[in-house]
């Protein structure tokens, strides 16, 4: 998928949500344990249920790894009912891979070829050569830790270098990879008031932004800095949508509170358009 097929999407759904599918079999509805596949079965439901209302679906790996070959088959029955059902949406293989080039190359043929996910999130730390072998695969996104919503995020990522923060430098330096337009960043909507300084740097880039809602990121926040031309953010909520219910009905509540946030993403883009 291409950043301008994703736009089309935003523009048709009046929505930039992408859904986070962090499955725990402990928290989800106790009816599903009985079927043969509770963590797909309980993953298609929510996808049926919400499709209509967001432009992504993200599932955290570790939450399929956690459960072994079982959960990676989980995984990939999901993957393969949203690319066959759903064609459109962008899918996000949430893994935080990072590791010298062949290593590196690997993790990428997994998720790109393998699995048939359009993106994955990769950390910098171990420079370009853990990079740069997920942006060769044409149409396919590399997704860069830059600066995270989690309280550890202080210990080094806006720690100063020569005067300018850690993930500053990391912006900038990945704008000198190749193939950059397969870049996207991830920043937490927890760090709205650094989406300004950001901006300045990766104008037109895709930002993936986790935090909105339980992690306590304000939606509005984040677009009052975040947005760009082709709209430029994907607002990621796990728990608040998936685990509205732990009943029967769950996927009825999760569509409830996807609504919630895919009129509010409207109300923006309306705003926006004046």
């Amino acid at each position: 998928m291409t950043t301008q097929q994703l736009y089309e999407q935003i523009q048709q759904k009046k929505s930039f949500l992408c859904i986070g599918l962090d499955v725990d079999l402990s928290k989800i509805p106790k009816h599903l344990l009985a079927t043969e596949d509770p963590i797909f079965e309980f993953n298609k439901a929510i996808i049926d249920a919400t499709h209509d209302l967001c432009v992504a679906y993200k599932p955290n790996i570790a939450f399929y790894e956690a459960y072994g070959i079982k959960g990676w088959k989980s995984l990939d029955k999901t993957i393969k009912y949203l690319n066959v059902n759903y064609p459109e949406i962008f899918t996000i293989a949430d893994a935080k891979r990072g590791d010298i080039g062949n290593t590196a190359s690997m993790y990428a043929q997994a998720f790109f070829e393998d699995m048939q996910f359009d993106s994955v999130t990769v950390a910098p730390y171990m420079g370009k050569d853990s990079v740069e072998p997920f942006l060769a695969f044409q149409n396919k996104h590399t997704i860069l830790l830059a600066l995270t919503s989690n309280e550890g995020a202080f210990d080094f990522q806006t720690q100063m270098i020569n005067g300018k923060p850690l993930y500053q430098i990391v912006l900038e330096k990945s704008k000198q990879y190749k193939n950059t337009d397969n870049l996207m960043y991830v920043v937490g909507a927890t760090k709205a008031d650094y989406f300004e300084e950001i901006r300045k740097i990766v104008p037109d880039s895709f930002l993936l932004v986790p935090g909105v809602g339980a992690q306590g990121g304000d939606l509005k926040e984040v677009c009052k800095y975040g947005l760009n031309k082709q709209v430029g953010l994907l607002i990621n909520s796990s728990r608040g949508v998936i685990y509205a219910s732990d009943k029967e009905c769950f996927a009825s509540e999760s569509r409830k509170q996807a609504v919630i946030l895919q009129q509010e993403m409207e109300e923006i883009l309306n705003q926006r358009m004046l």
